[in-house]
Protein backbone atom coordinates (compact mmCIF):
# COMPACT_ATOMS: atom_id res chain seq x y z
CA UNK A 1 0.00 0.00 0.00
CA UNK A 2 1.01 3.56 -0.52
CA UNK A 3 0.61 6.42 1.72
CA UNK A 4 -0.50 10.18 1.31
CA UNK A 5 0.12 12.77 4.42
CA UNK A 6 -0.40 15.80 4.78
CA UNK A 7 2.65 15.97 7.14
CA UNK A 8 4.06 12.79 6.19
CA UNK A 9 4.50 13.09 2.98
CA UNK A 10 4.50 10.48 -0.02
CA UNK A 11 5.13 6.94 0.17
CA UNK A 12 5.01 4.13 -2.45
CA UNK A 13 3.52 6.64 -4.74
CA UNK A 14 2.83 4.03 -7.67
CA UNK A 15 0.78 1.13 -5.54
CA UNK A 16 -2.95 0.77 -6.98
CA UNK A 17 -4.32 1.36 -2.81
CA UNK A 18 -2.81 4.17 -1.24
CA UNK A 19 -3.97 5.52 2.44
CA UNK A 20 -4.39 9.24 2.92
CA UNK A 21 -3.99 10.86 6.03
CA UNK A 22 -4.75 14.38 7.74
CA UNK A 23 -3.93 14.10 10.93
CA UNK A 24 -5.63 17.40 12.01
CA UNK A 25 -7.74 19.02 9.28
CA UNK A 26 -8.27 22.22 10.72
CA UNK A 27 -5.73 23.44 11.71
CA UNK A 28 -6.59 27.10 12.38
CA UNK A 29 -9.76 25.58 14.68
CA UNK A 30 -7.35 23.26 16.63
CA UNK A 31 -4.74 26.53 17.35
CA UNK A 32 -8.43 28.36 18.62
CA UNK A 33 -9.42 25.64 20.75
CA UNK A 34 -12.64 25.02 18.50
CA UNK A 35 -13.94 21.16 18.89
CA UNK A 36 -14.53 20.99 14.91
CA UNK A 37 -11.17 19.82 13.53
CA UNK A 38 -10.63 16.19 12.86
CA UNK A 39 -8.34 13.61 11.66
CA UNK A 40 -9.08 12.24 8.13
CA UNK A 41 -8.43 8.48 7.14
CA UNK A 42 -9.18 7.72 3.71
CA UNK A 43 -8.10 4.33 1.32
CA UNK A 44 -8.14 4.78 -2.26
CA UNK A 45 -8.13 2.22 -4.78
CA UNK A 46 -6.94 3.74 -8.46
CA UNK A 47 -7.36 6.73 -7.46
CA UNK A 48 -10.93 6.72 -6.16
CA UNK A 49 -11.79 6.83 -1.96
CA UNK A 50 -13.40 3.88 -1.13
CA UNK A 51 -12.99 3.74 2.79
CA UNK A 52 -13.47 7.42 5.14
CA UNK A 53 -13.25 8.37 8.11
CA UNK A 54 -13.68 11.93 10.15
CA UNK A 55 -12.68 11.40 13.71
CA UNK A 56 -13.00 14.24 16.22
CA UNK A 57 -11.84 12.98 19.32
CA UNK A 58 -12.85 16.59 21.90
CA UNK A 59 -16.90 15.51 21.06
CA UNK A 60 -15.77 11.80 20.81
CA UNK A 61 -17.73 11.92 17.18
CA UNK A 62 -16.10 9.34 14.52
CA UNK A 63 -18.54 9.05 10.98
CA UNK A 64 -17.19 6.00 9.05
CA UNK A 65 -18.17 5.64 4.79
CA UNK A 66 -17.55 2.43 3.10
CA UNK A 67 -18.52 2.41 -0.66
CA UNK A 68 -21.49 -0.16 -1.08
CA UNK A 69 -22.19 0.36 3.00
CA UNK A 70 -24.46 2.96 5.18
CA UNK A 71 -22.28 5.43 6.83
CA UNK A 72 -21.82 4.82 10.25
CA UNK A 73 -22.16 7.71 13.00
CA UNK A 74 -20.34 6.36 16.21
CA UNK A 75 -21.94 3.45 15.01
CA UNK A 76 -25.25 3.91 14.38
CA UNK A 77 -26.74 4.17 10.42
CA UNK A 78 -26.30 8.39 9.67
CA UNK A 79 -28.62 9.92 7.25
CA UNK A 80 -28.46 12.87 5.25
CA UNK A 81 -31.67 15.32 5.44
CA UNK A 82 -33.98 15.42 2.45
CA UNK A 83 -34.36 19.59 1.39
CA UNK A 84 -37.35 20.54 -0.62
CA UNK A 85 -35.64 23.57 -2.47
CA UNK A 86 -32.67 25.17 -2.31
CA UNK A 87 -34.11 28.50 -0.73
CA UNK A 88 -34.27 26.17 3.00
CA UNK A 89 -30.84 24.50 1.83
CA UNK A 90 -27.97 25.01 5.26
CA UNK A 91 -25.28 26.08 2.96
CA UNK A 92 -21.63 25.53 4.58
CA UNK A 93 -17.66 26.62 3.55
CA UNK A 94 -14.64 26.67 5.82
CA UNK A 95 -14.06 30.32 4.86
CA UNK A 96 -14.68 32.93 2.28
CA UNK A 97 -11.17 33.73 2.20
CA UNK A 98 -10.57 30.01 0.38
CA UNK A 99 -12.01 30.94 -3.26
CA UNK A 100 -10.16 33.63 -5.59
CA UNK A 101 -12.43 36.41 -6.97
CA UNK A 102 -13.16 33.97 -9.98
CA UNK A 103 -13.95 30.81 -7.31
CA UNK A 104 -16.05 33.69 -5.26
CA UNK A 105 -18.23 34.38 -7.54
CA UNK A 106 -19.09 31.23 -8.27
CA UNK A 107 -19.85 30.71 -4.62
CA UNK A 108 -21.93 33.76 -4.42
CA UNK A 109 -24.08 32.48 -7.38
CA UNK A 110 -25.36 29.25 -4.82
CA UNK A 111 -25.35 31.74 -1.53
CA UNK A 112 -27.63 34.05 -3.73
CA UNK A 113 -29.89 31.65 -3.60
CA UNK A 114 -30.49 30.53 0.03
CA UNK A 115 -31.49 32.20 2.86
CA UNK A 116 -28.54 34.26 4.37
CA UNK A 117 -29.17 33.65 7.51
CA UNK A 118 -28.79 30.20 7.04
CA UNK A 119 -24.78 30.27 5.77
CA UNK A 120 -22.40 28.69 7.71
CA UNK A 121 -18.58 29.57 7.85
CA UNK A 122 -16.04 27.71 9.27
CA UNK A 123 -16.13 24.05 10.08
CA UNK A 124 -13.82 21.79 7.80
CA UNK A 125 -14.17 18.51 8.22
CA UNK A 126 -17.09 18.65 10.23
CA UNK A 127 -19.56 20.36 7.87
CA UNK A 128 -19.41 17.02 5.53
CA UNK A 129 -20.01 14.52 8.98
CA UNK A 130 -23.13 17.18 9.86
CA UNK A 131 -23.79 16.94 6.09
CA UNK A 132 -24.41 13.18 6.48
CA UNK A 133 -26.20 13.21 9.81
CA UNK A 134 -28.86 15.59 8.29
CA UNK A 135 -27.72 19.04 9.83
CA UNK A 136 -26.18 20.86 6.71
CA UNK A 137 -27.57 20.42 2.94
CA UNK A 138 -24.94 21.76 0.96
CA UNK A 139 -20.69 22.52 1.58
CA UNK A 140 -19.27 24.66 -1.02
CA UNK A 141 -15.49 24.71 -1.00
CA UNK A 142 -12.42 25.57 -3.36
CA UNK A 143 -8.71 24.88 -2.74
CA UNK A 144 -9.06 21.76 -1.56
CA UNK A 145 -6.12 18.64 -1.37
CA UNK A 146 -6.52 15.46 -2.01
CA UNK A 147 -6.00 14.42 1.84
CA UNK A 148 -8.62 17.02 2.48
CA UNK A 149 -11.86 15.58 0.28
CA UNK A 150 -10.59 12.12 -0.32
CA UNK A 151 -12.16 10.57 3.64
CA UNK A 152 -15.28 12.89 3.12
CA UNK A 153 -16.85 11.60 -0.43
CA UNK A 154 -17.69 8.02 0.96
CA UNK A 155 -19.58 9.18 4.52
CA UNK A 156 -21.26 11.67 2.69
CA UNK A 157 -22.40 9.29 -0.33
CA UNK A 158 -23.10 6.33 2.15
CA UNK A 159 -25.28 8.39 4.06
CA UNK A 160 -27.62 9.16 0.89
CA UNK A 161 -25.81 12.07 -0.08
CA UNK A 162 -23.35 13.04 -3.07
CA UNK A 163 -20.19 14.48 -3.33
CA UNK A 164 -18.68 16.09 -6.55
CA UNK A 165 -16.95 18.52 -8.47
CA UNK A 166 -18.46 21.38 -9.44
CA UNK A 167 -19.28 20.32 -12.98
CA UNK A 168 -21.05 17.29 -10.70
CA UNK A 169 -18.16 14.90 -11.91
CA UNK A 170 -17.38 12.16 -9.18
CA UNK A 171 -13.93 12.97 -6.76
CA UNK A 172 -11.04 11.65 -7.39
CA UNK A 173 -7.01 11.40 -7.26
CA UNK A 174 -6.60 14.17 -9.95
CA UNK A 175 -9.96 16.22 -8.68
CA UNK A 176 -8.82 19.91 -8.25
CA UNK A 177 -10.40 21.03 -5.57
CA UNK A 178 -13.67 22.37 -6.31
CA UNK A 179 -15.89 20.53 -4.02
CA UNK A 180 -19.38 19.64 -3.35
CA UNK A 181 -21.05 17.75 -1.24
CA UNK A 182 -25.07 17.80 -1.38
CA UNK A 183 -27.38 16.06 1.28
CA UNK A 184 -30.58 15.61 -1.14
CA UNK A 185 -30.01 14.15 -4.57
CA UNK A 186 -33.14 16.19 -5.77
CA UNK A 187 -30.74 19.30 -4.83
CA UNK A 188 -28.01 18.50 -7.09
CA UNK A 189 -29.28 19.89 -10.16
CA UNK A 190 -30.30 23.03 -8.51
CA UNK A 191 -26.69 23.38 -6.38
CA UNK A 192 -24.72 23.09 -9.79
CA UNK A 193 -26.77 25.14 -11.90
CA UNK A 194 -26.09 27.79 -8.98
CA UNK A 195 -22.62 27.22 -8.90
CA UNK A 196 -22.08 27.71 -12.47
CA UNK A 197 -23.94 31.12 -12.14
CA UNK A 198 -21.60 34.62 -12.74
CA UNK A 199 -22.67 37.74 -11.60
Amino acid sequence: DGIIGEEYGTRNEGASRQWVLDPIDGTTSFIAGRPIFGTLIALMQEGFPLIGVIDQPIARERWVGVVGRETLFNGQPAKSARCRALEDAVLATTSPHCFNEHEADHFMGLAGKVAQRKIIYGGDCYNYGLVASGHVDVVCEAGLKLHDFAALAPIVDGAGGMMCDWNGEPLHAESEGHVLAIGDHARIDDVLAAVACHH
